[in-house]
Formats: structure tokens, sequence, C-alpha cells
């Protein structure tokens, strides 16, 4: 049995799928400092993630191998799906920024996550800034970012979008450069209770929550979000939930199972 070592509070490692993957493997278990696992798994204790890499992709599985793998993918799956098909300026996310007619404002993601909102704004049109504090979840994001790049149909929409590994709060505190049109909030957010939405999570956000938890400093970016953005701030939300730092805003777009709150700058 191999030492597992803990990031964010999870144990943690690095599985070569196939021998050709052993040296990528290798190089991200010295830059992670996370343990090598190259042999039998059924030792191993049962509670720890795995982090495969294969010619896939990088990805996230738990050792039961309950589920399968989650990575990120924009070339294929539901992400490339709502690409496609996911009603286009319709959308309520689309509203929400302000895409309208030719107007496609500059958004900052606080809250990237594994870049599905993102990956869709980009596809209407949008520049978009990406900031996810978690390493690993950075690490997929990237990889995923990096496959999409390689296809004519995605390698665009890639082109504009940038990833940032760093923390919201600093970057709201240090950024230089122009202000973005629209900021971007989607934080981890605990189930409302029992009126919320009772519709069981995607493995993907299940494991996410997982290995991330909730944004205990989420209620600490809307002030400075507003006074960094140009035109609004866009909140993500549970339908049900409570509003961020408890500030009302200008107006929703509330669908069946998530709302968009959107804060108008004056």
């Amino acid at each position: 049995m191999v030492d597992w070592f803990p990031l964010s509070g999870h144990r943690l490692a690095v599985w070569p799928l196939e021998s050709s993957d052993f040296q990528q493997a290798t190089s991200l278990s010295k830059t992670l400092g996370l343990p090598l696992l190259t042999g039998i798994l059924k030792d191993q204790p049962a509670d720890c993630i795995m982090l495969m890499v294969s010619t896939a992709g990088l990805g996230l599985q738990p050792l039961d191998r309950r589920t399968g793998a989650v990575r990120v993918d924009f070339i294929a799956g539901k992400v490339n799906h709502r690409h496609r098909f996911g009603g286009g300026q319709r959308q309520h996310i689309a509203r929400a920024v302000g895409i309208k007619g030719v107007k496609r404002p500059s958004v900052l993601d606080l809250t990237a996550g594994f870049g599905t909102d993102s990956f869709v704004l980009a596809s209407l049109g949008c520049r978009v800034n990406l900031v996810e504090r978690h390493p690993l979840v950075k690490l997929l994001l990237q990889d995923g970012l990096q496959r999409a790049n390689q296809f004519i149909e995605t390698a665009s929409i890639v082109a504009r979008m940038q990833l940032h590994h760093d923390n919201a709060r600093q970057v709201l505190s240090q950024w230089c450069v122009e202000p973005p049109d629209v900021i971007y909030l989607d934080p981890m957010f605990p189930r409302a209770g029992k009126n919320a939405s009772q519709a069981s999570a995607s493995k993907e956000m299940s494991l996410l929550r997982q290995l991330v938890g909730i944004d205990a400093d989420a209620e600490k970016l809307l002030q400075p979000a507003l006074a960094l953005a140009r035109y609004r701030v866009v909140v993500k939300r549970p339908r049900l939930a409570p509003y961020l730092d408890n500030r009302q805003p200008a107006y929703q777009l509330i669908g069946k199972a998530n709302r968009f709150d959107i804060h108008v700058i004056q």
C-alpha cells in the first residue's frame, strides 16, 4: 500500500491507465506532490480519488469505480451538445450576461469549475477569462481546453478563453487591465433545504463538491465584483437559494433548477 497524501482534505494519487501514460503520470506526481500508483489497486484506501492519466485525457475517479472517470470534455458529450443545440442567444445565461444582437460582452468567470458555462459563452462569441483556484480542477480544465484546441470546430472557441490559476478575491483586488464588462459568479453552494430542487447532482458536480467543498468566501466576492465590472455582475444560484451576500439583484432569470441574479452597475 502506498502512502496517500492529502490535498484539500482528500486522499489522492496519480494512476497511469496504460504503460504509455507512465511518463506523464510520473511528471504529474512530482509536480503535484502526489503518490504514483503502478500496482494493484485493491489494497488502497477505499475513500481515495485517483487522478487518471490516459490517452482520453486526465480524469478523476473514486477508487471504488462505481462511476466512470470525470474529465473536462468540450469535444463530445453534453457540453458539446449544449453548444450546438442549447438555444444560442435565447439561453438564460446568454441573456443574463447581456448578449443581444451583435453585442458580445467580455466576461470574467471567477468560479470556473469545469468551465461549462464559460465554454457556452465563448461559443457565442464572448471573450472569457476563467479563474480556478483548486489545482486539480484547474489541471483538468487546462487538459480539456488543450484537447479542444486540437479540433477545428472547437479551436476558435478555445481561442476566446484564457485560464488563470488564482484566488478569486486576489484577482478582484489585483486586476490591472481593462475591466471586464461582466463578472460571472457560480460559487459552490449546499442544497437549500427540503424545498430545493431534488434532482440528483451529476457525477461531475458530485465529485467536484466532494473535492472542492463549498465556497466559504463566496459572500465576500459580490461587493468587489460590483466595484470592478463595467456593466453587470451575474450570480448563478440554485433556484430557491438565498441571495448572495443578502443583496437583492436588479432582476432575475429563473429556470427549473437554477436562476441568474443580475446586478446592474449604476
